[in-house]
């Protein structure tokens, strides 16, 4: 199978037709052969009715009904794993990205690029809740996480198969894979896509996933920064709480002999003791941490490390490398 179209699904029984009949159009007229994968997130609405309806007429067209609402991260993780397309393009069933701007995507693809996000530039969605909040994430994280994109929350994307198979996704993960696909050394880009307003149902986005967001944030910072030596990570935060428990109880002893300030008039002893005591804390949460990452990488089986291509002289005997995936 060449090209892969991945969707998950979330109570969106009116907008599932005109989605369907514009895949069909575009995927119509594209040369190679595509299959539709529908994850059906436990919808309530009968959207799973008008899905295996789909599925009856079009060969094409593969439905998976989870068995409850696990969330939209899961689904298209579940949509993934049940692909056989080279190339995997994620879309929403809202009806708000176009099928359309497949074809731009995935030609894209074709000019070296491993992963290639969509870029809503003209979205249409209310500025308060949706825009505001979606314009200051990706700043943040394209400053954090060193990846520069304009878009991270858009669904649309195009990735190599060999990117995205080996990747698990949690929590709001799915809008990260671009970073994950980054630090493997995938060349990521963007380019601009169409975006209709809503037409049918509610969205499922708020200010609510504002929070949800920035936890995984947080996480993919740690990954970025020492997912593969947490000692380093925590050992410093725990040498540099034992330095500020230094500096306090020294302060404290200077007092006590120079100002003849007692130990007890002063709140620097408790200070030093909590903060020398959150120190040692991080130190031993750091060995923890180190043991877990290196029975994590050893259990895998693979180095954490990817080898690109080898390039030697003709005479050398080739040697035979384990295949690596991304």
């Amino acid at each position: 199978m060449d090209i892969s179209i991945v969707i998950p699904v979330y109570n969106e029984v009116e907008a599932l037709p005109g989605l369907y009949r514009g895949l069909v159009d575009t995927l119509d007229r594209l040369p190679q052969n595509a299959e539709i994968i529908f994850a059906d997130d436990g919808s309530i609405d009968g959207s799973g009715a008008v899905l295996d309806g789909f599925a009856a007429q079009d060969i094409r067209v593969r439905v998976l009904h989870l068995s409850r609402n696990f969330g939209q991260t899961a689904a298209l993780m579940a949509a993934i794993q049940n692909s056989t397309g080279e190339i995997v393009v994620a879309m929403d069933a809202d009806g708000q990205n176009d099928p359309a701007d497949i074809p731009r995507l995935v030609a894209r693809l074709d000019d070296g690029f491993d992963v290639v996000s969509g870029w809503r530039v003209a979205r249409e969605d209310a500025a308060p809740t949706r825009r505001l909040p979606s314009i200051a994430a990706n700043w943040l994280i394209s400053r954090l996480l060193h990846v520069r994109l304009h878009d991270y929350g858009c669904t649309l994307k195009a990735y190599r198969r060999e990117v995205v198979e080996d990747v698990r996704l949690y929590g709001e993960m799915h809008r990260f894979i671009p970073i994950y696909a980054a630090w493997q050394g995938a060349n990521v880009t963007e380019l601009p896509v169409a975006h209709h307003p809503r037409r049918f149902g509610r969205s499922k986005y708020g200010l609510g996933r504002v929070a949800r967001v920035v936890l995984d944030l947080f996480i993919l910072c740690f990954i970025d920064r020492a997912f593969d030596r947490p000692m380093q990570f925590f050992g410093k935060l725990g040498l540099g709480c034992l330095f500020l428990a230094a500096a306090s109880f020294a302060w404290a002893l200077i007092l006590k002999l120079g100002s003849e300030v007692s130990l007890i008039q002063t709140p620097l002893p408790l200070l030093a003791a909590t903060i020398g005591l959150s120190g040692i804390l991080f130190l031993l949460l750091g060995i923890i941490a180190e043991v877990q990452a290196r029975i994590y990488f050893e259990a895998r089986g693979r180095p954490p490390y990817k080898v690109r291509r080898v390039v030697q002289h003709e005479a050398v005997p080739r040697l035979r490398l384990a295949r690596q995936r991304w």
